[in-house]
This record gives structure tokens, C-alpha cells and sequence, in this order.
């Protein structure tokens, strides 16, 4: 004769919990915000769960599994919402999700491709940087267009990238670079923004962006700039991060320079702009 198994009237909270595949912690929680009718304590002070309490946590189961959240789960017991309009809303949030994914999957691909972290760059200026030697560009150039993509955007980035490109392949200019950046370090706070150092500094800026210039010119990057205007315009599909003004993403990034140090940025900035409109 074969035994057989005689179900329980009611069962404990933690035999409940193993039957629908979740936690007793869970269907606490589901008591909590009135997704399931809490049972009454027996007389050994612990709740029973019989079988439409069984039948409840298997459909909340089946609702979360098919991505569903505990309100619209509420809701639809309570028929409070047409589940039409619950299953509308989440076939949205999947489209999101999915879109998300592609984008997170593109990414990574462009990681694998490009290599890190010139990858996480935009498309626009990982491509302008795609024929620089291997190694020629530094942490401290990715770093810079970086922040520039954030306030500028990738055609404000992508710009920018004719100048590393410059610094990359002509070393004079990349040595003199270096050299301006040390001594613009060591305008720390014990100078006067008014020391006769601070200007002397600012016009060796403005050679030097002079020169970076001329070199961008000579090697046609130039050109390649103003392609960029049209290519993005084109390209640009209205999905792209919202930026913040550029006055106001320049105030939230710090740099902690020197009172000398900006300063001379300010008038490196001034020479350059009065020779450029003297060249015109």
C-alpha cells in the first residue's frame, strides 16, 4: 500500500514562503503594505497560511517574475486600475530598459574596439583620435577632453581634439607644452597675482596657442573641424545627454588654482583673442 501525503489545513509562515519561491521576510512585507491580507495568530502565537493566502503569493510571484511592481500588483487585486493600463506602462519601462541595454551594449563593444578609456569618449571624438600613434596620447589629454565633452558636448570636445592630435605628433610643441604647465604650477598661492611673472607666462600661453594654431592649419585639421559642424548635425538624433549651460557647468568644476595661476589664464586668454581679431 503506498503512503499517502494528506495536505495541511494551514501552514507557517516559512513553509509558505519555500512553496512560492520566495521569503518569509517578503511576505512580511507584503502584510506591511497591504499586498497580502495579514492571517490571525494561532494559539502557539504564529500566523497560518491556508490556501487562498497560497493562491495570492503565487500570483505575486508570477506578477513580479513578469517585471510588475508591488503598487501595480495592489492595485490590480484591488481592481483599482484596469490591468490594461498596468501592463501598458510597463511595456514602456521595458522598452526603456531595452534601449538602456543597447546603449550599455554599445558601449562596451566601442570599449573593446577602442580600448579604455578612450572608448567612454563619444563616437564623434574617439574618431578624430583614431589615427594618433599608439601611446602619443596621455591620461592628462583624455582627462581634459573629458571635461570638455561634459561642458561642450562631443562637438565642442571633437574640436578640441586637433590639439592633442598637434601635441602628439609634433614634439617640439608638446616639450613646450610641458614646460608652460610646469611653470604654471608653480603659481601657487604664495604669488601675487600681480607678480611680473604671472604676465610674462600669459604671453608665452599666447605663443604658444598661436603656434598650436598654425600647426592645426598646416596639417589641415582645420578643415576637418569645420566637417565636424555638418557630420554632427547630421548624426545628431536628439537622444544625446542634456547639458547644463556652459557658464554654469564651469562654475561647478574645480580646478584649485591659484589666484596668480587664473590670472594668467585670463590674460593668456585676453592676448590671444585681441591677436587673433589683429589678424583678421
Amino acid at each position: 500500500m503506498y503512503p499517502s501525503a494528506i495536505p495541511p489545513r494551514e501552514v507557517k509562515i516559512g513553509d509558505a514562503a519555500a512553496f512560492a519561491g520566495t521569503t518569509p521576510r517578503a511576505i512580511r512585507h507584503y502584510h506591511q503594505i497591504g499586498l497580502l491580507p495579514e492571517p490571525e495568530r494561532g494559539v502557539d502565537g504564529r500566523r497560518r497560511y491556508g490556501y487562498d493566502d497560497m493562491i495570492r503569493l503565487l500570483w505575486v510571484r508570477k506578477m513580479s517574475e513578469a517585471g510588475i511592481s508591488l503598487d501595480d500588483m495592489r492595485a490590480a487585486f484591488d481592481e483599482a486600475r484596469d490591468v490594461e493600463d498596468v501592463l501598458g506602462r510597463l511595456e514602456e519601462t521595458l522598452a526603456a530598459q531595452e534601449a538602456d541595454i543597447k546603449r550599455q551594449r554599445a558601449a562596451v563593444q566601442r570599449l573593446r574596439v577602442v580600448g579604455s578609456p578612450l572608448g567612454l569618449l563619444s563616437p564623434l571624438v574617439t574618431d578624430r583620435l583614431s589615427h594618433v600613434p599608439s601611446g602619443a596620447l596621455r591620461p592628462s589629454d583624455l582627462d581634459a577632453l573629458l571635461v570638455t565633452e561634459r561642458i561642450f558636448g562631443p562637438l565642442g570636445a571633437a574640436i578640441q581634439a586637433s590639439v592633442f592630435i598637434t601635441l602628439a605628433t609634433h614634439p617640439g610643441l608638446r616639450a613646450e607644452a610641458d614646460r608652460l604647465g610646469v611653470a604654471a604650477a608653480a603659481l601657487d598661492d604664495t604669488v601675487d597675482p600681480h607678480d611680473p611673472r604671472v604676465e610674462e607666462l600669459a604671453a608665452q600661453y599666447c605663443a604658444h596657442h598661436k603656434a598650436l594654431h598654425q600647426a592645426i592649419e598646416a596639417t589641415g585639421l582645420d578643415v576637418a573641424e569645420e566637417k565636424l559642424f555638418d557630420a554632427y548635425d547630421a548624426e545628431a538624433s536628439g537622444e544625446e545627454e542634456v547639458q547644463m549651460s556652459a557658464f554654469e557647468a564651469v562654475t561647478k568644476m574645480p580646478y584649485g588654482f591659484s589666484a596668480a595661476r587664473t590670472r594668467c589664464m585670463e590674460l593668456a586668454g585676453q592676448l590671444l583673442g585681441e591677436s587673433l581679431s589683429t589678424d583678421m
